[in-house]
């Protein structure tokens, strides 16, 4: 017929046939994602490309590709490499962290070949990436955020992520700087030591420059719940907080807000100027193209992680462009940016240090003593678990 549309198969209904006669049980989730190439029923261990040949590349996401935040974010470092010479890319958005998310890695290494993988959501890690890791031990895993053990964790597992806190220690003291209440507020996803670093950062460069400010803070208790992002950030504007900023995968909701409230914002994952013309301070923004283009020529150079050519954590941060500073709004005063500005010139020298005792938690216990210093290379501020002093609000 004429208005016949061709028939559609999901990439995941695809794989859940190879892995039921390969009797791999999983959860079976209905997705409909980008068109699938033709299915096949190839071993489940890829092989590394010949020297030369195309390296086909996967990237998944937790959410929608143009969410102005976390997802946009890696989907615009997949931009950067895929015009690369030699280097094609697939990519599956709203994948969720169950093992729906394993059927997409399978679905990616058997019907595109791809010998590298990018399951960029911080539950892909654990058990799904390191399952199916396990299974195929010549493809290469790499993570945003997970911390890999070395002697428990697959050796083709890698983690990379960026200290984006210190682009928030920024953001914070441009907020201290320009609100009238001295109230801050910050919607959080969860409390993750990840989430929780950027909060803290965020505080102590407000307190930096305003020792009385507070950052009042409200978990929604997962990485996309809009409704709630919405009644947070309402919430905080009737208490007097007048800077808004978050950590969520899509700051979208809580940035719109800020404007619609006639209040100011920071904004997170990429540049959120155009959703708020007026209020609109400056933000933290990802380069994961700089980090993405690094791991393609390793790979190609034919270094990976189980030989140990490819290092099993990456880390950097604004000196290393893994991160940057979104530029200032219209509303940010030429003493502010000179202020911000010193301080960004500190992190680009290798000078700053954020986490330089003494520090209390917001229960006024101490933290990290007197003298004591931890830089941002310091494992234990990958296990943060507390909030410092001046942070309304508490974790659960």
């Amino acid at each position: 017929m004429k208005d016949e549309k061709p028939l559609y198969i999901p990439r995941r209904q695809i794989i859940r046939g190879i892995i039921a006669s390969t009797a791999f049980g999983v959860t079976s989730q209905l997705w409909t994602g980008c068109t699938p190439s033709e299915p096949t029923t190839t071993d489940t261990t890829a092989t590394p490309p010949a020297s030369g040949s195309e390296l086909t590349i996967g990237f998944i996401f937790v959410g929608p590709k143009d969410d102005f935040g976390y997802n946009q974010s890696h989907f615009q470092g997949q931009g950067v490499i895929s015009q690369l010479a030699g280097v094609k890319t697939v990519d599956e958005a709203n994948v969720p962290e169950t093992a729906t998310v394993q059927e997409t890695m399978l679905s990616m290494i058997n019907q595109n070949g791809a010998t590298v993988l990018f399951p960029t959501s911080f539950g892909y890690f654990d058990p799904h990436i390191l399952k199916i890791a396990k299974e195929n031990p010549t493809v290469q895993f790499l993570h945003c955020g997970g911390m890999y053990k070395e002697g428990v964790h697959p050796t083709n597992v890698g983690s990379y992520y960026g200290y984006i806190d210190e682009a928030e220690y920024i953001s914070g003291i441009v907020a201290a700087l320009t609100t009238k209440s001295g109230k801050l507020g910050f919607v959080a996803a969860k409390p993750i030591p990840q989430v929780l670093r950027n909060i803290n950062s965020y505080t102590l460069g407000a307190r930096s420059v305003n020792p009385t400010a507070t950052v009042q803070v409200i978990f929604t208790g997962d990485w996309s719940i809009p409704v709630k992002e919405a009644e947070a950030a309402n919430s905080m504007v009737d208490q007097g907080v007048d800077v808004m900023t978050c950590h969520v995968d899509s700051p979208k909701v809580v940035i719109e807000t800020a404007e619609k409230r006639k209040i100011f914002c920071t904004g997170y994952h990429v540049d959120q100027s155009q959703l708020a013309p007026n209020g609109f301070l400056t933000g933290s923004e990802w380069n994961w193209g700089k980090v993405y283009t690094t791991y393609v020529e390793q790979v190609k150079a034919g270094k990976t992680l189980a030989d140990g050519g490819i290092p099993h954590l990456v880390r950097g941060g604004l000196k290393e462009e893994f991160c940057k500073l979104s530029s200032y709004g219209s509303a940010v005063t030429d003493a502010t940016k000179k202020e911000a500005d010193a301080v960004l010139a500190k992190f680009m020298d290798g000078t700053m240090v954020i986490y330089a005792g003494e520090i209390k938690d917001n229960t006024g216990k101490i933290v990290i003593a007197k003298d004591k210093k931890l830089m941002q290379t310091d494992p234990t501020l990958e296990k943060m678990d507390w909030l410092v002093e001046g942070v309304v609000g508490k974790i659960g």
